[in-house]
């Protein structure tokens, strides 16, 4: 054999391989790249936008100045180009696109325009670079009917090159056309944005997302499941240029075929098969099962908030499924669609609603925990037996109030299933001895005790209307139930001979406090109005002073008693306060003090004013100051062995 021939070949053959690999890498273009949009029609979700565009061009309508915002990645630089592409074009189409084949066109698309020029104000942010491009500004266009400036990321800015920009902004040329793109509109001032046609991009939906992969898949001979590209589409929430990265992503690391499994893996999503299993456990409270399945997600590397976040959103899915007009809400595929509708006629709506309240005070509390697994396990506990809360409902035919059925008929119950109300055997009652029922009005539920009574003689006793139970406390239930009581938690018919109490009267606590409130007013305007008179007057001031001197409240009695009380009118009285102090105090105490008043004269109309009279205030001036000598006098007077010692040391008086 030889081996030189077949190094040789092998040689050869790595060679050819690695060309080959080169030259596939150099054709290869990003599909972001690759399928970007060349006109108006081809961009995908911005129909409000792209529409408005071209009935501008077509009636001659352009601003000067554009601004195009929102999200990432949902075609603004993309309808920037072709906008400014638009505006030059020789042969205009009629309904408002390029021609593609022009000068002017070809030369935009090989990125050789002179008419065309892109700012990254990310990185030329300084006044310099905008004084530049306001040079440029002067010069007219060499061909073509304008001059476009397309500055991305216009928010990067600094303040001063916003002021500098302002002026031209506001009076360019007339063959000048701006188109500003930004992602953060609250950073630009709003001195820019007056100057500017203002266009707000929204996210491109789930569907119009998907059917824009599933036509570059086909192009692309690339076999992918429809699941599988409505992953790809909510992943990205939006942003088709994520959106195509992503599949490019995807098809190199499958080979071309698509499927929902190897797109889960790799996006590291967590798959909905799990919140089905997930809610089955908890409709039939198994908790084992439940933790199981929780388990099993954490050993696939995902965290507890991941699953909190992802169960909620299945929940609001199923919510969202039970009504037929929302069904839209619910941005899944169709075969998704219809398994959410199916699990959704399974749970209660009032019991989705308290579920999601719960996962969102687990969410919210996650970040707290110490133990994060415990805190999501016990999440599940709870929703697993959420389904026993009591509720209740009002039955149409017999209009009494009874349990609602939380599990279906005929349902094994677990351990910590239990009744509301345990009860106990009913004894056995004699023939023409009926059972007498008592309502008991409780806040969770309406229990019926039947207790045994003897027969009455129907001639010897009188007929006497019935009377309603009065409500009673909650009391602790014995042990063992005395024999021939029996306790049910809903209403029993009523039995041939039985009496039974009247229906208690639902009274909600809104209602009768505004019957109390409206029954006191009443009260209070047939009581006959007191006249005011001045000495009344000043017997009640009097009386009202005495209340805090009871209370040994001694600073507040000598204020009251140094303010005057005198009638200003007939329903008004007037308190004169001596200075500013005692005026605040009054001010802090007129609440009361008119209080005191009006239910003192029976007469709410009672108006108290506070007036500040500082001619009264006495002033006290104190003795005159005394000088040095007059000190050393009075000094003298009291303590004469003074002057002798001022004698003797010779000591003068300092004036």
């Amino acid at each position: 054999m030889n081996y030189g021939a077949a190094a040789r070949d092998y040689g050869q053959f790595s060679v050819l391989s690695a060309l080959a690999n080169a030259l596939y890498m150099e054709n290869f273009i990003v599909s972001a790249r690759k399928y970007r949009p060349q006109n108006f029609s081809t961009v995908v979700g911005q129909s409000h936008i792209t529409t408005t565009l071209k009935n501008a061009i077509r009636n001659n309508q352009l601003a000067h100045a554009f601004l195009f915002c929102g999200p990432r990645g949902v075609g603004k630089t993309t309808c920037a180009r072709i906008l400014a592409k638009t505006i030059n074009c020789e042969n205009l189409q009629p309904d408002g696109e390029a021609c593609n084949q022009c000068h002017s066109c070809t030369s935009f698309n090989e990125g050789s325009s002179f008419n065309i020029h892109e700012l990254d104000a990310a990185s030329n942010n300084s006044v310099d670079d905008i004084r530049t491009l306001v040079e440029q500004v002067r010069f007219a266009p060499q061909a073509g009917k304008y001059k476009i400036y397309i500055i991305d990321e216009v928010h990067m800015l600094s303040s001063s090159a916003f002021n500098a920009f302002l002026k031209t902004l506001e009076e360019p040329p007339s063959y000048a056309i701006f188109i500003l793109a930004t992602t953060e509109k609250h950073k630009i001032l709003p001195t820019i944005l007056s100057r500017c046609q203002i266009f707000d991009f929204k996210r491109i939906t789930i569907q119009d997302t998907v059917d824009h992969l599933q036509e570059i898949c086909e192009k692309e001979h690339i076999q992918a499941e429809s699941d599988a590209l409505h992953l790809v589409a909510q992943k990205t929430d939006g942003c088709m240029r994520d959106s195509l990265s992503t599949l490019d992503k995807i098809v190199s690391f499958t080979g071309g075929h698509l499927t929902y499994q190897n797109t889960l893996e790799h996006l590291n999503i967590l798959d909905y098969d799990y919140f089905f299993k997930v809610m089955e456990a908890v409709l039939q409270q198994d908790v084992a099962t439940a933790l199981l399945i929780f388990d099993e997600i954490l050993q696939k590397g995902f965290e507890g908030d991941n699953f909190l976040n992802g169960w909620a959103e299945f929940l609001r899915n199923l919510l969202m499924s039970k009504e037929e007009k929302v069904l839209h809400l619910v941005e899944v595929s169709g075969n998704l669609k219809d398994r959410y509708k199916q699990m959704s006629g399974k749970v209660s709506p009032s019991y989705l609603i308290t579920a999601l309240h719960l996962l969102n005070e687990t969410e919210i509390n996650y970040r707290m925990a110490r133990n994060k697994r415990l805190h999501v396990e016990m999440a599940l506990i709870k929703l697993c037996f959420l389904q026993q809360a009591v509720t209740l409902v009002s039955d149409d035919q017999t209009g009494e109030v009874v349990k609602k059925k939380l599990v279906a008929d005929g349902a094994v119950p677990q351990k910590l299933r239990s009744s509301f109300v345990q009860a106990a055997p009913a004894a056995k009652t004699n023939a023409g001895q009926p059972a007498t029922t008592s309502s008991i009005a409780t806040n969770e539920a309406r229990l019926t005790i039947e207790t045994p009574r003897p027969a009455v003689n129907p001639q010897q006793a009188p007929a006497q209307p019935v009377q309603p139970v009065q409500p009673v406390q909650r009391q602790a239930a014995p042990a063992q139930p005395a024999a021939g009581m029996a306790t049910t938690a809903t209403a029993t018919a009523p039995r041939p001979g039985q009496q039974t109490s009247a229906p208690q009267p639902k009274l909600t606590g809104l209602a009768a406090m505004k019957e109390a409130l409206a029954a006191r007013q009443q009260v209070q305007s047939v009581q006959e109005v007191i006249p005011m008179t001045l000495g009344a007057l000043h017997v009640y001031w009097d009386e009202f002073i005495d209340t805090f001197r009871q209370a040994n409240k001694m600073t507040v009695v000598s204020n009251l008693q140094l303010a005057t009380i005198n009638l200003a009118g007939p329903e008004e009285i007037a308190i004169v306060s001596r200075n500013i102090v005692q005026f605040r105090f009054m001010e802090e105490e007129k609440l009361a003090i008119s209080g005191f008043f009006k239910e003192k004269f029976r007469n709410p109309a009672i108006v108290l004013t506070l007036q500040l009279d500082e001619s009264q205030q006495t002033v006290d001036i104190g003795p005159a100051p005394l000088s040095s000598r007059e000190q050393f006098q009075k000094m003298v007077e009291k303590y004469p062995l003074i002057k002798e010692l001022k004698d003797k040391l010779n000591m003068e008086l300092d004036f």
